[in-house]
């Protein structure tokens, strides 16, 4: 008796706290929903919708903002960032995971440390490099700079997974004739989708969203990304939340459907990374 009213009151506990989480997660984009229907002149509760809805300050950030020049740019540049990492990551993380050696364990150590610094800790000189080499305001500099941080992040998902798999495959298959190239293609990378939808949601949503960078690196109006587009709404001389809101909204569409999409894979693949 006294085992299932304590197993109660921790359900109960726990269900509050997931409460107080998914709030903390809805209520900003609740008030993101009821701005961007409301006119500047609309001083309501935030809380609340307004009588008439206006649909305006969706076009007006579509063609104010140039959103979909934006968006161009933000997709452009999220693709090609999260296939060179999910290609480099997996191909780096197969001998990283596979060799066991004290070689390889400084290298992963030295890949995690990596994740430990802050990015910002290093604008100064990756200004400087690509200014020398013209890679100011170019969807070619910048992407080059989202694959090295989110490589580190990709190669340890990759290796924990890949050191789930048994050894015995590669072994069988080399015994079989495959080289290691053939292994790892068609062996070792079909048994990696878990991971790779993980690796795929993590740095297409780091990309999609990042300021950081962007906001010294993408300088001309041509090559906006979607999060200068939106802060482009906000200025000394005059500031337009509502339209700020529809356009926010609109670009969290896009990560908001894939992540619902792959959401079953994310899950196993993130836990069984974890695994090790």
């Amino acid at each position: 008796m006294k085992k299932s009213r304590s197993r109660l009151v921790a359900n109960v506990f726990l269900s509050l706290v997931a409460l107080a989480i998914a709030a903390i997660h809805v209520v900003p984009l609740w008030i993101t929903v009821t701005n961007s229907l409301k006119t500047r002149s609309d001083l309501s509760s935030n809380w609340t919708l307004p009588k008439r809805l206006v649909w305006d300050n969706f076009t007006k950030a579509l063609d104010v903002g140039n959103l979909p020049r934006a968006f161009y740019n933000t997709i452009i540049i999220t693709l090609v960032t999260t296939l060179f990492v999910v290609l480099i990551g997996a191909m780096a993380a197969y001998p990283l995971a596979r060799n066991k050696s004290q070689r390889n364990t400084l290298v992963k150590t030295f890949v995690l440390s990596i994740m430990m610094i802050p990015a910002l800790s290093l604008l100064v000189p990756l200004y400087v490099l690509l200014v020398r080499v013209r890679g100011i305001s170019t969807l070619w500099g910048i992407i080059p700079v989202h694959i090295t941080f989110n490589l580190p992040l990709a190669i340890f998902l990759y290796a924990n997974f890949i050191g789930t798999i048994p050894k015995d495959l590669d072994e069988a298959a080399i015994i079989d004739g495959c080289s290691v190239f053939r292994v790892f293609d068609r062996i070792v990378l079909p048994l990696l989708k878990p991971v790779t939808v993980s690796v795929i949601i993590l740095t297409a949503v780091a990309v999609w969203n990042d300021y950081q960078f962007s906001v010294y690196f993408l300088q001309k109006p041509i090559s906006r990304v979607v999060t200068l587009a939106i802060a482009s709404f906000f200025g000394i001389t005059g500031s337009d939340p509502n339209v700020a809101a529809a356009a926010a909204l609109m670009a969290i569409l896009p990560v908001t459907v894939l992540y619902l999409i792959l959401q079953k894979y994310f899950v196993k693949g993130m836990v069984d990374s974890a695994v090790k």
